[in-house]
């Protein structure tokens, strides 16, 4: 007996919403056999990066999870409004976290009590800021994040970082006077000029951005650069208030991966999984999504009892 097509498991359509004064470009993700109220995932990209690369695979696993998920470009970048373009702002884009979570709370489907923070790389330390400051969230889901940006400079060529510092005061004097920034690559091959020129940087941005429908630039402007040293997100995991998932990559050549540790065994209710891989392998393994997963089913969804409030540390292969 033909029973006629089957229904897709979740929709996505394009959607808007105001941060300041632009409107930042999304695509949400709704299950379609569940009809609400629905928990749902508030999730944006990493380091000059765009919600077409790589992470439509986490939001359509999301969805067929039974969550709605709202992936979000930060002004300046890819599909979202905001001039000069690839400018990186920490604070606007942690300003476009908070007006995706008001968005987000305004859906009729969507349960206001049970929206979770994702983030990924530089946006895995956006979310333990957001997060801290948040306390209506249900739970704060942080993969290979950046947690200090003293950490990260130290890893960073010395002579990449006297250039760049360079640069950076520049583009901060173009910036007091309305000038069109200074811009920078920001990923390159070791022993170039970019902000990111590990062995694993170019290959691993390679690898995410290769769709014919990815809008990465590589380039950002400067002037970051003077914000970065100041930078702690990784403080804020120790005053978390809701469960927080934490994916540390034990070969990680992009974000050092002992001080994303030592950040996250300070939040009261932590589970920390550790992967013997590097930073962009974290995109593909099927063991940290279906980690993540287990960690939304048991903490948000309810469907097995959560497990201690205490640390859970396990090292993957």
């Amino acid at each position: 007996m033909d029973r006629g097509p089957t229904e897709a498991p979740f929709t996505r359509s394009e959607v808007h919403f105001a941060s300041g004064a632009e409107r930042c470009a999304a695509w949400l993700y709704r299950p379609t056999a569940k009809p609400g109220p629905l928990p749902c995932v508030v999730m944006a990209h990493g380091f000059t990066l765009t919600r077409n690369d790589a992470l439509p695979r986490f939001a359509e696993a999301f969805a067929r999870e039974g969550f709605a998920a709202l992936l979000f470009d930060y002004r300046h970048f890819g599909d979202s409004e905001g001039e000069p373009r690839e400018l990186l702002d920490i604070a606007r884009q942690r300003e476009d976290y908070r007006a995706a979570l008001a968005y987000a709370r305004t859906l009729p489907f969507v349960d206001a009590e049970r929206l979770v923070l994702w983030g990924f790389s530089f946006s895995g330390g956006h979310v333990l800021a957001v997060g801290e400051q948040d306390a209506d969230v249900a739970a704060v889901v942080s993969i290979a994040p950046f947690v200090n940006g003293l950490a990260n400079l130290r890893i960073t060529p010395l002579r990449v970082l006297l250039r760049a510092a360079g640069l950076a005061v520049l583009d901060g004097l173009r910036a007091l006077f309305g000038r069109a920034p200074l811009y920078v690559p920001a990923v390159g091959e070791p022993g170039t000029f970019a902000l990111l020129t590990s062995e694993e940087a170019m290959p691993g941005y390679a690898s995410i951005t290769s769709s014919a429908d990815s809008r990465w630039v590589n380039r950002l402007a400067a002037r970051l650069l003077l914000h970065v040293p100041f930078e702690n997100p990784g403080g804020a995991a120790g005053r978390l208030g809701v469960p927080l998932f934490m994916a540390v990559a034990n070969r990680d050549l992009t974000v050092p991966p002992e001080a994303a540790v030592r950040a996250a065994q300070r939040a009261p209710k932590l589970e920390l999984r550790r992967y013997d891989t590097g930073h962009f392998e974290m995109y593909r393994r099927p063991d940290v999504l279906d980690d993540q997963l287990s960690f939304l089913r048991r903490r948000v969804l309810g469907i097995l009892p959560p497990k201690s409030e205490l640390l859970v540390e396990v090292e993957l292969s």
